[in-house]
């Protein structure tokens, strides 16, 4: 079967479960081989994300208290800047030398480990109540061809995150349902000498993560599914998104020097100019409440952050309620010890984890049965959201593979460079996704 008609099948079902949700390569394990604790003593290689403050300390303890019950157990654990993690990751796949537990958000990017051979079938690893709780939408973001192949541990719908203060302040009283009212947004932080959006752009996916959208309000859901199966990106609405886009960049609403902008790392960042009042706005994943609370001056969570979706676009075939995101989670690695590396997949999804995961990170859990302590009002507003979403969309880069994500991450930032066209967007993916 085509890989990516079968990854299709799963992120159509990923659309459908993950508002349900909301609504309600080895190499590291000394002695332990994949033949679990009967060998004797394990060691296990552990990559996340979280290079600094809560969520670095709770993937510590968590590791710490994993061991504690598992007797022979030793986790090692190495911690990753965010826009490093696929470069280094791939390197480790193709090497041979993979970490046992790695990070991983499901998708082509999945299916693309999973046919080398270097992921672990955990389908009958996983426990039930783990699956129960988790709920087969989200989960259906690590499955391929029928098998489970990692587990999430977040949902992250996507949209924009603002400053009330900064809003106020600038005569906003109500959050932009349209471009037109964006623009308007727009102007008036100008007028207050507010930078109006901030942009990661060195980074490249978070200036593309402005395509994703437009192409979400331009793009009919049919037409977005039948990209993805076939990887043919002919329908005018994809050039129609990035003219939309050229058209929104040329009012010159993004941060002074956003494409040199890092999207996450300091005070500087797209996250830390919110996160400091120096932008009012930023277009980003369920992740960024926590992320900006590690940027504020006394690293507490933003008290006037609030969220609210992308605008609708004029003419657009995309129902104006779709939402896009994802799930972040954890894979094992082929020769991974098996029982152990499940195991440790698993009590990531206890719910006492999976509660303390949600507080570390200021975002939403994987599990439904821990969604009870989301409070901070962002994310309020993401789940009021998504309970009305019509459809779900995963984030474009995921959905279309490294090798076509990236290239079409790219080509969104050389447009907005100047080195490249609307068109160019499109012919740039197509010829990426003729050479898969």
């Amino acid at each position: 079967m085509n890989t990516k008609k079968r990854y299709m099948t799963k992120a159509m079902a990923l659309s459908a479960g993950l508002a349900l949700i909301l609504a309600a390569c080895g190499g590291g394990d000394e002695g332990g081989g994949s033949g679990g604790s009967g060998d004797g003593d394990v060691t296990m290689t552990f990559w996340h994300n979280s290079t600094t403050g809560e969520g670095r300390e709770y993937w510590e303890n968590t590791a710490a208290a994993f061991e504690e019950q598992n007797e022979g157990v030793t986790i090692e654990i190495q911690a990753i800047q965010n826009e490093d993690m696929d470069g280094k990751l791939q390197t480790a796949l193709n090497s041979g030398d993979a970490p046992d537990v790695f990070m991983a958000r499901g998708g082509q990017k999945l299916a693309d480990v999973v046919d080398a051979g270097m992921a672990l079938d955990v389908t009958d690893l996983i426990d039930s109540a783990t699956t129960d709780a988790v709920g087969e939408g989200a989960l259906s973001a690590f499955e391929v061809d029928g098998k489970i192949y990692g587990v999430p541990v977040s949902v992250l719908p996507g949209g924009i995150y603002y400053s009330q203060d900064l809003f106020e302040e600038a005569g906003i009283s109500d959050t932009p349902t349209t471009m037109d009212e964006l623009n308007d947004a727009v102007d008036k932080l100008k007028a207050i000498d507010v930078e109006p959006i901030a942009v990661g752009g060195k980074d490249a996916w978070p200036a593309a993560h402005w395509y994703y959208f437009f192409a979400l309000r331009q793009c009919s859901q049919d037409t977005m599914n039948a990209a993805a199966s076939e990887m043919s990106f002919d329908d005018q609405c994809w050039v129609d998104a990035a003219q939309n886009l050229e058209d929104f960049a040329d009012t010159e609403p993004f941060n002074s020097g956003f494409l040199t902008t890092s999207a996450q790392q300091g005070a500087g960042s797209s996250a830390g100019l919110l996160a400091n009042h120096k932008a009012a706005m930023e277009l980003m994943g369920a992740w960024n409440p926590g992320v900006i609370a590690s940027l504020t001056p006394d690293e507490e969570p933003l008290e006037d952050l609030a969220w609210f979706p992308f605008p609708a676009v004029e003419g657009g075939d995309g129902d104006p309620a779709a939402l896009m995101g994802g799930a972040d989670g954890f894979s094992c690695s082929a020769s991974a010890p098996e029982e152990e590396c499940a195991a440790f997949l698993n009590f990531m999804l206890e719910k006492e984890n999976q509660e303390n995961y949600a507080d570390a990170f200021h975002t939403l859990p994987a599990s439904q049965e821990a969604q009870g302590v989301v409070e901070e009002g962002a994310l309020q507003d993401i789940l009021a959201a998504y309970n009305d979403a019509s459809y779900v969309m995963v984030w474009l880069d995921t959905l279309f593979g490294q090798n076509v994500g990236n290239a079409l991450n790219t080509a969104v930032v050389e447009m907005l460079a100047g080195d490249g066209t609307p068109d160019g967007v499109v012919s740039t993916v197509n010829d990426a996704a003729a050479r898969e």
